[in-house]
């Protein structure tokens, strides 16, 4: 993969990265990442700090047959989106006085908390009857916590993966379109398994919490071995040799937020240019594809083969990077901002022509918008922790992280008032 700088133009929208992890002083040259182990734990975090969220909205069929009338998968986005907002604000202003290694921790640890509570609930309390508000009110409340928990977790792990060279940011940024397949594909498998009734549907919601809490396991020991692999210790030595010739060891008070709005001020196009991309997308999706589009031909698989269909080409378009990076980006940002594009299309699909009324106009687009979503969101977020020095990169992901979610929250709420 191209490395992370940004290519020069006239009169850049962005800066150039202020420096590449290559111009930082060292010992030795970087240790070889043997048989791709820590990619393959990056990849695996990433996977695992999204998979609790997709096992909520995968399972949506069998919570809107517990909830009739309750607009479940939109009220889900906004608890999660929100919960994981706060968290993160408070996590970038008190940044120098937290420890990365407890916030990820505590976050998988919340994480296997709250894809226990489903499965605990419905087997002591909900039994699979519909009509129990109470149930909806505590499954509400475990999105919430897990919103808490992926501050935590994906705040920590892309600033983690950001101090780091950039093929492991596109681990990350691929493991998150990989949790995305995997549950797709058991949603398929289970459909096609399980009885459409209440005892199918209550099955197959149980196996995607029980999974995801495997994987939350499976995530909490990759993390502890990925702090004590090789590259990852050369990098944060070269990170704490920087901090000590800047700022004698850290910084505090009016001198870290003086360094905070200057990462900002540097990182910001990146920034909006992720805002647009989530606002975009999750407006659309799943809100959209789940409840306002439907099929005469494929009936109640049509949502489910749209989904797969939209996460299996984001997973296509994080994977993308690996394989083609684009240096320039100014291009990336543009292409943010040609997503809006997306508005007039998807309601052309509900109110225009008779053509666009069908099945083959929606699944293209459903995978465009997947295939943008991925490439897009990659770039930039490779990009964004390289433009500043080393010692920043950790903030610079995590404050990338902030933007995100600042999309993801604006989708979330355009979702509601978007009636199209």
């Amino acid at each position: 993969m191209a490395g992370g700088d940004v290519e020069a133009a006239a009169a850049p929208l962005l800066p150039p990265p202020a420096s590449s992890l290559s111009d930082e002083p060292a010992a030795a040259a970087p240790p070889a990442d043997r048989l791709g182990l820590g990619y393959l734990i990056f990849f695996t975090l990433g996977a695992g700090f999204l998979l609790p969220w997709n096992a909520f909205i995968t399972a949506v069929d069998y919570f809107a047959f517990l909830y009739p009338g309750a607009p479940v998968d939109r009220v889900f986005s906004v608890a999660y989106m929100l919960s994981c907002l706060l968290p993160l604000l408070l996590i970038v202003l008190c940044f120098p006085k937290s420890s990365a290694p407890a916030r990820i921790n505590t976050g998988l640890a919340l994480f296997t908390l709250a894809l226990l509570v489903v499965p605990a609930m419905d087997g002591a309390y909900v039994k699979g009857r519909p009509g129990l508000y109470g149930a909806f009110d505590v499954t509400v409340a475990a999105t919430v916590l897990c919103g808490v928990a992926d501050a935590l977790v994906q705040g920590g792990v892309i600033g983690f993966a950001g101090e780091l060279p950039e093929r492991y940011m596109q681990a990350v940024v691929a493991g998150t379109a990989a949790s995305g397949v995997l549950v797709s594909a058991m949603r398929v498998f289970t459909k096609a398994l399980y009885p459409q009734d209440a005892h199918g549907l209550r099955q197959s919601a149980i196996l995607y919490f029980i999974v995801g809490i495997v994987v939350m396991i499976l995530c909490i020991v990759c993390y502890n071995v990925a702090d004590k692999l090789p590259v990852v210790m050369y990098y944060k030595n070269i990170k704490k040799r920087a901090q000590k010739a800047e700022v004698g060891g850290g910084m505090t008070g009016p001198a870290w937020r003086s360094t905070l709005w200057s990462i900002v001020g540097t990182v910001k196009w990146y920034g909006i240019g992720v805002i647009l991309i989530y606002a975009v997308t999750l407006s659309i999706f799943p809100g959209y594809i789940t409840e306002d589009v439907h099929s005469e031909v494929l009936k109640d698989w049509y949502p489910i083969l749209l989904i797969s269909a939209y996460n299996v080409f984001d997973l296509v378009g994080k994977a993308l990077p690996a394989v083609y990076f684009l240096q320039n980006a100014n291009i990336a940002v543009a292409g943010s901002f040609a997503r809006l594009l997306f508005y007039p299309l998807f309601y052309g699909c509900l109110h225009g022509p008779s053509f666009f009324r069908t099945e083959i106009p929606v699944t293209i687009l459903t995978c465009l918008l997947g295939l943008t979503n991925g490439y897009l969101t990659s770039i930039l977020m490779i990009l964004a922790p390289k433009a500043v020095p080393i010692h920043h990169s950790e903030t610079a992901g995590i404050v990338i992280v902030l933007f995100l979610v600042v999309g993801l929250v604006i989708g979330s709420f355009v979702s509601w008032f978007w009636v199209i």
